[in-house]
């Protein structure tokens, strides 16, 4: 199903492109002249700019279908670990554990770093 969403949101996009480039540039913004070509009826530049609009909302369409579809089967998840929740029966509840956490971790490798000496002057990187 994304394979067939992607193959035709590409699709879209390469005839957006295509459509964009074809039609008559009346600002001169980047210097090029919207001189006599191939867009020159008023007929033709109003076909193109409906044509522009049905192809962005199609590229909207599927680009805001793909975000959903990849978000779809995506389950929550918690760099922090788990705790034991309070039992249903009235029990004490067992205790988190003291040390071995993410913080204790974290905690611990910051002290590390702290008891080593500081550098005299510029040092060149170490491989590992």
């Amino acid at each position: 199903m994304q394979t067939v969403i992607i193959v035709v949101h590409l699709m879209i996009v390469a005839t957006l492109i295509a459509t964009v480039l074809l039609q008559k540039s009346e600002g001169g913004g980047l210097g090029v002249g919207g001189g006599a070509g191939f867009m020159s009826s008023r007929g033709t530049a109003n076909l193109l700019t409906r044509t522009t609009a049905v192809l962005a909302v199609g590229f909207f369409a599927t680009s805001l279908f793909l975000s959903w579809l990849a978000s779809y089967d995506r389950k929550p998840s918690s760099i922090i670990p788990a705790t034991q929740s309070q039992p249903a029966n009235g029990a004490t509840p067992v205790a988190p554990p003291t040390s071995g956490g993410l913080l204790d971790s974290l905690k611990k490798s910051d002290e590390q770093q702290q008891n080593q000496p500081a550098p005299s002057g510029p040092q060149a990187p170490r491989s590992q």
